[in-house]
C-alpha cells in the first residue's frame, strides 16, 4: 500500500534538491532518514521533514508496518519563481530570480 506526500513552493532550486533526491531513491526510509541527516545541504533537511512526514502518514493508516516502508518514488518539479530587482548602473535594474521547487514522495512496503 502506497503513502503518498508532497511539499510545493518549496525555496530551494530544482535541479540541487534532485541531487539529493537521487542518493535517497529507492532506499529504505530508516537508511535515507540517516543519509539526509549527515548530509550538508539545503535540500536534506527540507526532504528529511518529508519523508518523516510520509511515515507519519503511513503510522496514522495503521494497516502498513512502518520498518519495511522504502522510498519508492520521489520527483522535483518547478516550481514558481520569486522575482527581485537590485538596482544596477545607470538607473537600469538587475532582475534576480528565487527558484522554488515542488517535491513529491510516495512510499511503498517491501
Amino acid at each position: 500500500m502506497e503513502v503518498k506526500a508532497s511539499l510545493k513552493n518549496a525555496r530551494v532550486g530544482d535541479q540541487k534538491a534532485r541531487i539529493v533526491a537521487d542518493m535517497v531513491r529507492g532506499k529504505m526510509v530508516n537508511d535515507a532518514i540517516r543519509i539526509l541527516t549527515f548530509d550538508n545541504k539545503k535540500p536534506s533537511m527540507i526532504i528529511k521533514k518529508l519523508v518523516e512526514s510520509a511515515v507519519a502518514n503511513a503510522d496514522q493508516k495503521e494497516v502498513i508496518d512502518i520498518d519495511n516502508l522504502y522510498i519508492k518514488e520521489i520527483m522535483i518539479d518547478k516550481g514558481p519563481f520569486l522575482k527581485r530587482f537590485q538596482p544596477r548602473a545607470q538607473g537600469r535594474a538587475f532582475v534576480i530570480k528565487k527558484k522554488s521547487s515542488h517535491i513529491s514522495l510516495v512510499l511503498d512496503e517491501r
